[in-house]
């Protein structure tokens, strides 16, 4: 045991170490130590670094406000911003000896940043870009978009408890629809409430005015009339109702209203009623047994169907039965109709977007108007309108052409969706078939003019005279129209003293008939059944 330990034993004092091996250990840890020094990053790459990390940031940030950046370009940019995080901690930590890849992959990633920046902003990436979602979005809004992308946009209306009036509710082209496979959008704005939905109306017997005017509010009911009369009820309370049960919103409800056994006063301190609904000032006159008339007119502020101002003021004190009180209520601002023949589609759009009117594209051909250009509307230049009201625009189609058709049927067909004016005439063909048409008076490719009408020529078949076949036997009377290509008929007239001889015929000899016409011929006959 004491031998193992004393040869474990480690003896400096005799230990021997070659010059040659120390040397190469001392030059070793000197190469190292320089190899650290000199790969340590230069400050340019620093600097390519932090520009990198800038212009990321800058590159996302950009999208994110831009508004033309869908929710799949966001994402995009995200990966690639993390991307260049990476990129940026590995190149920190790089201990390479060529910096001058690194130098050139951040100058590369620095200008696509930059160039990534002003990209969502630019109109040829726009009008690139895919359909966004305009839900929730204003209306100018969409109007602009489409202006911008060269889209005609369409107005569509659809009523809706949930949206509000003259917000937009849907679109008919799907999100991400790319804009270069289109060429219009129909966008569905919000008409408010729909006034013929049916509702169930409870017996709102002993309810208060307050509960009512809720059920009221809530429920849309657009044609509701009061009454307030002496009761031994409750002041206040509703007594009496129409209906009970099923209703649509614009159909009418009567309401009684107590005001108890007497009014208890005979003198009111009115209220303002300024941008109060009608229906609400309504009440409240009736309520107090105050006479009124109402009026109306335009004003730019006041939304239409609320009151702008009234004849006594609030806080004047009115007798009961005294004068009228006379409330104007608003028909919303005045609209005078532009000449619409000088507005393209995206401005009639905006303009009527802007007044909260309605508006019908009707789509007809025409010679005189370039194709999309105005023809014509249902309300002139300067022409005074009121909110909510639905001007037709009529926009040309551009020129029509002749088409070729393959029947008669198919041209009538045609000049009935076009509103083409036509006249057939009938004429003799011994080369078209009876019911075919023999020509037309526009040629196949011609230019049809406004209000022109096309004479159509239509076969009557080949054209046969009628021979006389009067005082012939029916035998040789047959003979006779059959060979001239006709057909026969025959009907019987007693005559004492002939049999079987023609006594006249349907269509005189000498007329000119079509090829297969049936000629009746009247027969004599000894059968006195056969009399008149």
């Amino acid at each position: 045991m004491s031998k193992d330990k004393n040869e474990d034993t480690f003896d400096l004092d005799n230990t021997f170490i070659d010059n040659n091996v120390l040397k190469e250990i001392i030059d070793e840890e000197s190469n190292k130590s320089k190899i650290i020094n000199k790969n340590n990053n230069p400050y340019i790459v620093n600097i390519l670094l932090i520009a990198v990390l800038l212009s990321s940031l800058l590159y996302f940030g950009s999208n994110i406000i831009s508004n033309n950046t869908s929710i799949y370009s966001l994402l995009c940019c995200l990966v690639i911003t993390i991307f260049s995080f990476m990129y940026i901690m590995v190149c920190l930590t790089y201990k390479g000896k060529n910096i001058f890849n690194v130098i050139i992959s951040c100058l590369l990633l620095i200008i696509f940043f930059i160039l990534g920046v002003f990209r969502p902003f630019d109109s040829n990436y726009i009008s690139n870009k895919a359909v966004p979602i305009f839900s929730g979005k204003s209306i100018d809004y969409v109007v602009e978009w489409a202006d911008k992308n060269n889209i005609n946009l369409i107005q569509d209306y659809e009523y809706s408890d949930v949206v509000e009036e003259y917000s937009i509710i849907g679109q008919d082209i799907k999100y991400n629809t790319p804009i270069k496979d289109i060429d219009s959008i129909t966008i569905t704005i919000s008409e408010g409430p729909n006034p013929y939905k049916e509702i169930i109306v409870p017996n709102m017997s002993t309810w208060d005015a307050e509960r009512v005017l809720e059920f009221i509010k809530n429920n849309y009911l657009s044609n509701v009339n009061v009454e307030f009369i002496s009761s031994d009820k409750l002041q206040d309370t509703l007594i009496d109702q129409s209906v009970i049960g099923t209703l649509k919103r614009n159909d009418e409800l009567k309401l009684t209203f107590s005001y108890g056994e007497e009014l208890g006063y005979d003198e009111v301190k009115l209220i303002d009623f300024t941008n109060k609904s009608k229906f609400e000032v309504e009440f409240y006159l009736k309520q107090h047994q105050l006479r009124y008339e109402f009026d109306d007119e335009f004003d730019e502020k006041i939304k239409k169907g609320y009151v702008i101002k009234q004849s006594k003021n609030a806080g004047d004190i009115v007798k009961i039965n005294d004068d009228k009180i006379k409330v104007t209520i608003s028909k919303g601002k005045e609209i005078k109709v532009p000449n619409l023949k000088d507005y393209d589609v995206s401005k009639i759009t905006k303009w009527a977007v802007d007044n909260k009117v309605k508006i019908l594209f009707i789509y007809k051909y025409d010679d005189s108007v370039k194709e999309g250009k105005v023809i014509g509307a249902n309300y002139d230049d300067g022409e005074v309108i009121e909110q909510g009201t639905t001007i037709k625009v009529t926009l040309s189609k551009g020129t029509l052409k002749m088409p070729k058709f393959k029947s008669y049927d198919d041209f009538k067909d045609w000049a009935d969706k076009y509103e083409i004016k036509y006249n057939e005439e009938r004429e003799f063909s011994n080369t078209v078939k009876v019911g075919e048409v023999i020509s037309y008076s526009v040629k196949t490719g011609d230019i049809i003019k406004n209000d022109e009408t096309i004479i159509v020529k239509v076969s009557d078949g080949k054209k046969k005279g009628v021979p006389n076949v009067v005082g012939m036997t029916k035998a040789k009377a047959t003979s006779t129209l059959k060979d001239a290509g006709l057909e026969v008929n025959y009907v019987y007239t007693y005559d004492k003293g002939k049999k079987g001889v023609v006594l006249s015929q349907s269509i005189s000899s000498g007329s000119n008939v079509t090829e297969g016409t049936t000629i009746t011929l009247n027969i004599s006959s000894d059968n006195e059944d056969d009399k008149d």
